[in-house]
């Protein structure tokens, strides 16, 4: 098939390498440093399985119907199914995602090929879709929740945890929708490593599919807030937190998984998620989904409470303007992506007592982050800095250990 995917994030890069093995794919995006990499097969975004695939496909060891392209209205012309993944940042004064790009690529379609089957895999509210029939009732709309790990889109695609494809009931093109949904969820299939037969496939309307993806991230951020709140009070109490998870965690119910402390949950997609399903729940009876929320930030004050009372030991020992290292703003290994990534909580409120903060981040081109200096130089950065604060262990940090402050009990992701 003709497909064209908009955007070449995480989602839209990983669902057009996995879709090119198989179809003729246009992967367009408005900005030109990232189409040229991908002309030259590089991947424009820190992802292992992306860039084997690239890498293979420039050697000719592997064959990718792919195109990138700045041309957003030929590729759509052309295409008999558009792929929209383009960002939907959370707007706070809105209580709403900012759906602006995924609208801008709607009505692009709507004017050049009105035929085309539009499959939204951007995150939007509960019940976005049904709003998108209203308001382009000639507009064919699917919606396909994404359940992508940074640092492993492509992986996942490949061994996907199931596939989701949602119909608007409200569509007057339903029932042609219906069918094109469980060839939409075939063509994922078909690009997967893992046999089609065993990959759980959803075909349900298009509003429940929307919460399947709010309410998953949510327990999610539910399940990182509730092992930071264990390993807080373990802290307070001088308890061994890493213990008493590792009992928990031996409870088959709750399992011995996503439970490693942290600074707090962060990226592209909970943080934004978890506020967005609050949004939803306007008169709505809940306790619970705002918890989650103020969480997140209840931890970050924690943390950085630790930190401070670390600097004003030092200044009471006689240490003259203590120093403290932010080490990597990334959310995660694997990754390139510092939005939202916790630790910057953690910088900002350090940097609100006053206390100067260096970030050493490889990936980051700019002088400075928010007002701080940025550094490649990691070693000059370990000497500079009296604390260092990480979320995540690396054993790059093995010779300075006595200055690092993180939570990371199991050093892991």
């Amino acid at each position: 098939m003709r497909i064209a995917v908009a955007g070449t994030g995480y989602v839209g890069l990983s669902l057009a390498v996995l879709l090119a093995q198989h179809n003729q794919v246009d992967a367009v995006d408005v900005v030109p440093e990232k189409v040229e990499a991908l002309a030259r097969w590089e991947s424009p975004i820190a992802d292992v399985e992306i860039e084997r695939f690239l890498g293979e496909a420039a050697r000719g060891e592997r064959t990718l119907n792919l195109h990138p392209t700045l041309d957003g209205r030929a590729a759509y012309a052309a295409a008999d199914i558009v792929v929209i993944a383009t960002p939907t940042n959370y707007d706070p004064d809105r209580n709403f995602f900012d759906t602006r790009y995924v609208e801008q690529v709607i009505e692009l379609v709507l004017e050049v090929n009105p035929a085309a089957v539009m499959v939204v895999k951007s995150t939007v509210p509960v019940g976005y879709t049904r709003t998108l029939c209203e308001r382009y009732p000639k507009g064919r709309f699917l919606f396909s929740p994404e359940f992508l790990r940074e640092g492993h889109a492509l992986y996942d695609n490949l061994h996907p945890s199931r596939i989701i494809v949602g119909v608007p009931s409200e569509s007057a093109f339903a029932d042609e929708l219906e069918e094109a949904a469980y060839k939409f969820a075939a063509l994922l299939a078909e690009g997967a490593a893992e046999p089609a037969k065993d990959i759980p496939t959803l075909i349900m309307r298009a509003t429940e599919a929307e919460a399947v993806k709010l309410f998953a991230n949510t327990y999610l951020a539910l399940r990182v807030s509730y092992f930071n709140e264990l390993d807080t009070y373990a802290s307070v109490r001088g308890l061994d937190a890493g213990q008493i998870i590792e009992g928990v965690g031996y409870d088959p119910r709750i399992g011995d998984h996503y439970n490693n402390p942290s600074f707090g949950y962060g990226g592209y997609c909970l943080p934004k998620d978890a506020k967005q399903l609050l949004a939803n729940y306007k008169d709505v009876p809940q306790n619970l989904i705002e918890a989650i929320v103020n969480s997140n930030r209840t931890r970050k004050d924690y943390v950085a409470e630790e930190v401070v009372s670390r600097v004003w030991k030092l200044v009471y020992e006689g240490v003259e303007r203590p120093v403290v290292g932010v080490y990597r703003l990334v959310m995660k290994s694997g990754s390139d992506n510092f939005r939202a990534s916790s630790i910057q909580g953690i910088m900002k409120r350090v940097k609100a007592k006053g206390i100067p903060v260096v970030v050493y981040e490889p990936t980051l081109d700019a002088p400075e982050f928010f007002g701080s200096e940025v550094t490649h130089d990691l070693t000059a950065f370990k000497r500079r800095c009296n604390i260092i604060v990480a979320n995540r262990w690396s054993d790059e940090l093995s010779d300075v250990a006595d200055k690092v402050y993180t939570r990371d009990l199991f050093r892991r992701d």
